[in-house]
Formats: structure tokens, sequence, C-alpha cells
């Protein structure tokens, strides 16, 4: 953490902006999906890639406000190249209709953002999994799975580097005792909304982790990295009424802006300084340390073979 806006190592801060961590950067040959679009930080890192020239597909659980949002950005910038797509992550059945019709358009894909993310009270998905692994971690981790072979076509006949980058967070710190609840992910029985919401953020970082791992051991040109994009005030926890009102209420003295917010995304999605880097967790646009549980090798292995089961169940 660079406290108080001192830079780090990169020359940016906690209070550098998506545009200013970006500045003249050309992004026109590259093509984005970026997930959670429509809202929160997901809206300002749509802005800045298309303002830097990226085609960004947004993909967006409610379309109209996916449509609202890109006609907004289209009028600040008449140029940019904005589709929007279906997309709910609490459902592998949107998850495989949405990386078929991806794959179907023929589009190339150099940067998967994924972004979205919420923190729920108890609850399952549309395949009976508890909301938060499920929308925060499972989804994600099927989606990747699924573009990972256009990722990679891309990346051989573009000659870029191709980045997966998981948006997480420092409550990756705050989960359960054990770190992944592998026998009660679906347990409502202590369940805590902060414990499961950290677990999925842990499970995150461990996903970025792994890939990066299967990647390397591949010799393919793309790059997994995490990130804690800082405390913003945004419409996660809109599910539930006290914390939403608890984050509205201090949020306005102590967190980030949305362009801050969205600042480490578009950096490890854009900036040249992050070429070849790999397996990383940054945090206000630096590398940063993540805790002793995001970094057991043994712990994200296990998760890819548990999370390969609940996505593809018999």
């Amino acid at each position: 953490m660079w406290f108080f806006g001192s830079k780090g190592p990169s020359g940016f801060s906690s209070s550098s902006t998506a545009e200013e961590v970006t500045q003249g950067i050309d992004g026109a040959a590259l093509t984005a999906i970026v997930t959670g679009a429509s809202s929160g930080i997901g809206v300002e890192t749509t802005r800045v890639l298309a303002l830097r020239g990226v085609h960004v597909v947004m993909a967006v659980r409610n379309v109209d406000a996916g449509r609202n949002v890109k006609e907004a950005i289209l009028k600040e910038i008449p140029g940019a190249k904005i589709d929007v797509m279906e997309l709910d992550l609490s459902s592998m059945a949107s998850i495989r209709k949405f990386a078929s019709q991806y794959q179907s358009s023929n589009l190339p894909l150099n940067l998967l953002i994924n972004n979205a993310g919420v923190i729920t009270p108890f609850m399952f998905s549309h395949d009976g999994i508890e909301l938060q692994f499920a929308t925060n971690y499972l989804g994600p981790f099927l989606l990747t799975d699924l573009l990972l072979e256009t990722m990679k076509k891309t990346a051989r006949e573009s000659n870029i580097e191709g980045r997966i980058v998981n948006v997480s967070s420092i409550g990756h710190r705050f989960t359960y005792s054990e770190g992944i609840r592998f026998d009660k992910i679906n347990d409502e029985s202590g369940y805590s909304s902060w414990y499961a919401y950290g677990q999925s953020k842990l499970a995150t970082i461990l996903h970025a982790k792994e890939l990066s791992r299967r990647l390397k051991e591949e010799g393919v040109e793309i790059t997994a990295n995490s990130l804690h994009p800082g405390g913003i005030l945004t419409n996660i926890a809109r599910h539930d009424r006290f914390m939403n009102g608890v984050l509205h209420l201090v949020g306005k003295y102590f967190l980030k802006s949305i362009p801050q917010g969205a600042a480490t995304t578009c950096y490890v999605a854009l900036h040249p300084q992050v070429t070849g880097v790999s397996g990383e967790f940054f945090m206000d646009s630096n590398i940063s340390n993540p805790s002793s549980m995001a970094n057991d090798v043994d712990l994200a292995k296990k998760l890819w073979d548990f999370s390969f089961t609940m996505i593809n169940p018999k």
C-alpha cells in the first residue's frame, strides 16, 4: 500500500487515476472483454480502455444498463468501439452461451478483465452454488476456461501478449480459517457474508497464480494477474442493505473515487511496465504482496481441480 498518495516503483500511487496510468498508450490493436461493465469501476474501466482505442465488449447482466453506459461513452468518445453482450456470472448456462456467441463472432481477444463481483447474504446461484463463490470466482473461472483458446489463437496470430486480469480485493485476507471451505461451499451453518466474500476473492488470486503457472509451462504468451482496486464506493453490497448503508455513510470520506479505483485494472491491462509479468498481485498500480494463503501453490492446485469438478458436474 502506497500511503498518502506517495508513488511506488511504477511511478503511480493510490491517488493515480485510470486515465493517468494509461496516458499515451495506444490500444487500437486490442480487443477486451470487461465483465460487470455497467456499474462501478467496470464503467470507468470500459471508458478508459475505449479512450485508448481498445475495442471493448461489455459483458453485463443488465443489457439495457450496458447500452446506456455505451451511449454515454459514445457521447464523450464518438469513435469508441464498444459492444454490449449479456452475461450472468451466477449462471453457467449464461456463461456458456456468452462464450459460444463470442466465439461465433470471430472477434479476437487480447484482454479478459474479470471485474464483476457481489457481496451478499447467504443465497444460491442458478446452479445451486453459494452466490458469492459462484459470481465472484467460479463464473469467471469457467468464462476464462471457455475463452482461453480464443486468447491463445489471438496471441499467436497477432504476436501481441494476451492479458487476463482478475479483480480481487484486500478482503481476501479476511476469509475462513481454512481459506477455502472445499467441503462447505454451500453450507449455510457458519456462513459469514464477509468471510464468504474473502474466500471468493482469495480464490480469484489463486486462480490467476495457477493459471499463470500453467501458461508459462505451456509457453503461451498470455499473462494472468490479480489485483486489489482499493476501497471504492460502488454498489457491490447492493444485496446487503445494512452494509450498503454503512459503506455509503463512511465511503465519501475514506474511499477512492471511481477513476482512482479503476486505475490498477487499467494499468495491469495496458501498461508496458507489466509486459511479461505474470502470477503477481497488484495494488495501487504497483506489485504488492497478498496473504500467505494466496501464495500457497498446493492450495491453488487443489482449488483448480476442485473448480473443474464444479463446472463439469457428473
